[in-house]
């Protein structure tokens, strides 16, 4: 890995907010080499649009080119020209080669991590190429069988057992594999990339009450708490199942690092009233460093400048200080 520290920053989908979002990283100081990936002039295009008169320096990978501090652009070229707010499926293509380009420059060293701003899941599934999600592609393109997704803000993270389930299906899919391997991905990588040892994790029940002792739902009895008292039996951390309506508040918060939900809006709503703005999605369990903002594309705001950068920026450093602990660790 350089000696200077490389971050990759994709733009997403061109139409929407991210390329002007990046104009917002060209306003502060870093501590590492940022590189935005994508369209040189689309780029430009969107930072003279909302004010930032400046141009973009190429992105030159030699070792001798790095420099702590400088934003500079990998360019990847559109497919067709984009205009803000209107959605183009010929693009689709080139929303993945940006993600492609961060992906292999992650896992070769050049880049010792990756933020990437909001993508369009449907005009890309549009362009007649399947696609779910940042996460789900990210582990297919680096062979990673399970990924464990987290939300991190306002002093909170808050990773999840199941993602985007209906409800019907969220008890059937929580087996003691799956929660098993979950723990393990969320403990393993609040160490390594987070730097917390022994971390403690609070484990939220299923069902209300944690299922009030069988009486509202026994996959706590069942398969959380096995799985729990076997994982502590190693030297885990885990303290749980408890109930959800109350491990959010903040005497119980203050035993844990993390939190892990069963599901997506046990979870998430919690964290996104005390952070929306300035939240981070953290995907963890990748043989490499990525995080997200935590909003969509805001195809409404596109080319307005009055999009908020709050998220990309807090994404970037906590990025950054992944980074950062995993060099220190290494």
């Amino acid at each position: 890995m350089n000696e200077v520290l490389t971050l990759a920053v994709t733009s997403g989908e061109p139409a929407g907010v991210g390329p002007e979002l990046c104009a917002a990283l060209l306003d502060r100081e870093w501590p590492v080499r940022l590189v935005i990936v994508g369209d040189r002039g689309l780029l430009e295009e969107r930072l003279h649009g909302v004010g930032a008169r400046c141009s973009l320096a190429e992105y030159l990978p030699s070792t001798a080119a790095a420099r702590a501090g400088s934003v500079e652009v990998l360019h990847v070229p559109l497919r067709a020209p984009a205009s803000a707010g209107r959605l183009d499926p010929v693009n689709g293509p080139y929303v993945l080669d940006t993600l492609d380009r961060a992906i292999a420059g992650c896992r070769s060293g050049e880049f010792a991590g990756m933020v990437t701003a909001p993508v369009h899941k449907g005009i890309i599934c549009e362009s007649g190429i399947p696609f779910s999600g940042h996460t789900e592609y990210l582990a297919e393109h680096t062979a990673t069988p399970r990924v464990v997704m987290m939300l991190a803000g306002a002093g909170l993270r808050v990773a999840l057992a199941t993602t985007h389930l209906p409800l019907r299906e969220v008890a059937d899919a929580i087996t003691p594999s799956l929660l098993e391997e979950t723990i393990r991905i969320l403990n393993a990588d609040l160490a390594l990339r987070f730097g917390i040892v022994a971390p403690r994790i609070l484990v939220a029940g299923l069902n209300p009450h944690a299922g009030e002792g069988g009486h509202m739902g026994r996959e706590e009895i069942e398969v959380i708490e096995p799985v729990l008292e076997r994982l502590r039996l190693e030297g885990l951390r885990l303290i749980g199942p408890l109930p959800a309506d109350t491990l959010f508040v903040p005497h119980s918060l203050e035993q844990g690092d993390a939190v892990l939900a069963m599901y997506h809006d046990q979870g998430l709503p919690v964290l996104k009233h005390a952070s929306f703005g300035g939240g981070v999605n953290v995907t963890l369990g990748l043989p490499i460093i990525r995080t997200s903002v935590d909003h969509g594309t805001a195809l409404d705001l596109a080319g307005s400048g009055r999009a908020d950068p709050g998220s990309l920026i807090t994404a970037t450093e906590l990025a950054i200080g992944m980074a950062q602990t995993a060099r220190s660790m290494a």
